[in-house]
Formats: structure tokens, sequence, C-alpha cells
């Protein structure tokens, strides 16, 4: 009983952990048209800065891995989320693109760094809570992003200069952090030799290279377009809405707003969509609908169709990565304790990186064909799940 009242402090503290990470993430989206004005940059410029985010958050997401299992996930997730809410301010105050692009790297590896700890120790918890918990987990992430796309602008409506309402959830940020570190469970600890335990029976490591498999990397792709819709919204929804739709720059965060809460919603009931309905039908019916959404928002010239549009990628796009997570960690010939990170660092590459690519259309074409090209992607996607399935049904008939 007393091992059961640990898990669940420590579900509720990785909770706050979640949440706070999509805070501090999505708190830069409506800092992008600043800091593309005040820096001066074009869509290619802005897009090489956010390649270098992302690529501080996937350079840091092995070695994450490697400073958990030393020092456990608590000490991590201190650390590195302390890191992202001093550093976020600071992308408010930089000079120059030499200085945005190292600050934004260190942002960017403070977020891979979290993310990996809190994702390993939600699993952790999961274990030895004794029922499923990682879409919550994930839902709480979203209204993280949701309340940081919108905290800035309304803090800068009540009167606050950028800068300060930034260091406002900051210091936020680094309260919760500090309220519930010590409600997080270290997994060197006994409590979580019930882990180990469980993890005895898991399948052996087959080889090095057998995350190559083609059934990998075909999940590792599909996650990637799907994270890559995620990513285009953080970074690029506020530059289309202020650009392409006149929207006042304080309320520029109302399009990623809108996509995390249908996001939100739908993947805090995802447990059950997936259990009623197979998973074909959510990802062929989620894919189709997000593309829809997509073209909406580029096709119809009026803000209120964009913002619908947002919302139905958030509800289509919202539960296709689990179910892709699911069939993942079932693959016969690769032990899901390989396929899993190999899957997830190929669909982080989508949200981290993908957004720099969208940078490079937007300039060379327009952002209304980046993002369009994003709605290929996912349409890509659902097609081409659609005809593997029908094509592994036929065949184990």
């Amino acid at each position: 009983m007393k091992i059961n009242e640990h898990f669940i402090n420590a579900k509720h503290a990785t909770q706050a952990i979640f949440l706070i990470c999509g805070l501090a993430l999505s708190s830069w989206a409506p800092m992008v048209p600043l800091a593309k004005e005040r820096l001066g940059l074009n869509d290619a410029n802005l897009g090489m800065l956010l390649l270098l985010l992302g690529g501080g958050a996937i350079f840091m997401m092995p070695i994450s891995g490697i400073l958990s299992h030393r020092y456990g996930t608590r000490i991590v997730i201190l650390f590195s989320g302390i890191i992202a809410a001093i550093t976020l301010p600071l992308l408010l105050m930089m000079p120059n693109i030499t200085s945005m692009a190292i600050s934004l790297f260190i942002f960017g590896a403070a977020i891979g760094t979290i993310d990996v700890a809190m994702n390993s120790h939600g699993v952790a918890v999961e274990h030895g809570y004794g029922s499923p918990i990682m879409s919550s987990l994930h839902g709480l992430f979203s209204l993280g992003g949701l309340f940081g796309s919108l905290g800035l602008g309304f803090l800068m409506k009540l009167g606050l200069q950028p800068l300060l309402a930034a260091v406002t959830i900051a210091l936020l940020l680094i309260f919760i952090l500090l309220l519930k570190y010590q409600r997080l469970f270290d997994l060197n600890t006994e409590r979580a030799q019930i882990i180990k335990e469980d993890q005895k029976d898991s399948a052996p490591q087959k080889g090095k290279l057998v995350w190559l498999k083609g059934s990998v990397i075909l999940l590792g792709i599909s996650c990637f377009a799907i994270f890559l819709s995620e990513g285009a919204m953080l970074d690029w929804s506020a530059i289309f809405l202020t650009e392409s739709r006149n929207v006042d720059p304080k309320l520029a965060g109302i399009g990623y707003a809108s996509f995390s809460i249908a996001m939100a919603t739908m993947r805090l009931l995802g447990d059950k969509i997936v259990s009623k309905l197979n998973g074909r039908i959510v990802v062929i019916g989620g894919g189709l609908i997000a593309t829809i959404g997509i073209v909406l928002v580029v096709a119809v010239p009026y803000l209120p169709v964009s913002i619908l549009g947002f919302i139905l990628l958030g509800i289509g796009a919202s539960n296709i990565v689990p179910v892709f997570f699911s069939m993942g960690s079932r693959l016969k010939d690769v032990p899901a304790s390989i396929a899993i990170p190999a899957i997830s660092t190929m669909g982080y590459a989508g949200q981290l990186v993908g957004p720099a690519l969208l940078g490079f259309i937007a300039y060379r074409f327009s952002l209304h064909h980046a993002l369009l090209f994003t709605a290929l992607l996912i349409f890509l996607v659902a097609i081409g799940y659609g005809i593997g399935s029908r094509k592994k049904q036929s065949h184990e008939k």
C-alpha cells in the first residue's frame, strides 16, 4: 500500500512535469513573430534558427537517457527544466542572429533532455501504478501547449512588456518544478525495482542495427510526418496568422491554442477512442480529417475557417502516433526496447527539425505551399497505412 501511495504521488508529479514541458515549449510560439521582426529575418533565416532549436533537442535526447540512467530521471528533469525556464526570456533579448542561435540551441537541448527523462519516468510510473497513464500524460503536455501559446499574449494584454511576461512564465515553471520535485522518484530507488523486475522478461536485443528493419523505418517515417504537423503549428501558425490573416501579434497564438485544445481533448479521451475503434480507423480517418484541416487553413481566407482548420488538424492527428507506438511495441522481429526509442527519435525529428524544412519551402515558394506540403505528408501516411493494413489482412487470410 505504501508503494502504491508513492506511485500515486509520482503520477501527479509527472503529470505536472508534462504540463510545464508543454508550457515551456509552446511559449516560444508567440515569440516567433517578435523574434523575426526584431532580428529582421526572412523565412529562410528563421528556418535556420528553428533548425538550431531542433538540433539542440535531438543532440541531447540520447545523452538524456545516459544521464537519467546514471543520476536518475528526477535530477535530470529538475536541472533541464530550470535551464529551459532560464533560457526562455533570453529568446526575447538576444540582439543578433548568433546569440539567438546559441540561445535557441540551449533551449532546445533543455527541452529535449526533459522530454526524454519525463517519458522514461512516466513509463516507470505506469508500470508501478498498474494502469495506462501515458495518453493522459501527453494530453497534459498538450494542455501546457494551450496555456503557453495563450499565456504570453494574455500577460501582454494585461500591460506587461513581452520580456516581463516571459520572465513571469519562467518563474512559474521553476516554482512548479521545485514544488513537484520531491514527489518524483529516482529510478535507482527500491520503488523502481518493480520496473526492473518487469523488464527482465523483455525480448533480448538481436543486434546493434536491428532498428534498421523496414517495419521500424516505416513507422518512424510515419511518425515523422505527424510530428512535423505539430512542429508546423508551433513554429509557423503565428507567422501565418499575422502575415496572411492580419491577426494582431498579441493574439497570434490563437491558432496553436485551438490546435492544442483539440489535440489535448482527443488525447485525454484517446484510450477510450482506440479501444472502441480499431487502429486502422483511427489512423486513416484521423489522417484524412487532419489533411482537410490544413487545406481549410490555407485555402479559405477567413480567420474563423482557419481556426476551424487548426481544430480539425488537432482532432485528426492526436491519436495516430499512439497507434504507431503500440504497433512498434508488438513487432515480431524487433524488441520493443529497440523499436520504440528508434521510432520516437525519428518522430521527434519531424517535430523539431521538420519546421526548418518548411522554412526553406516557404522561402522558395510561400508559407501556403509549406503548409500544403505538410497536408500531403499526412495524407500519404493515411493512404499508405490503409493500403498496408489491407495487404496484411489479405495475407493473413
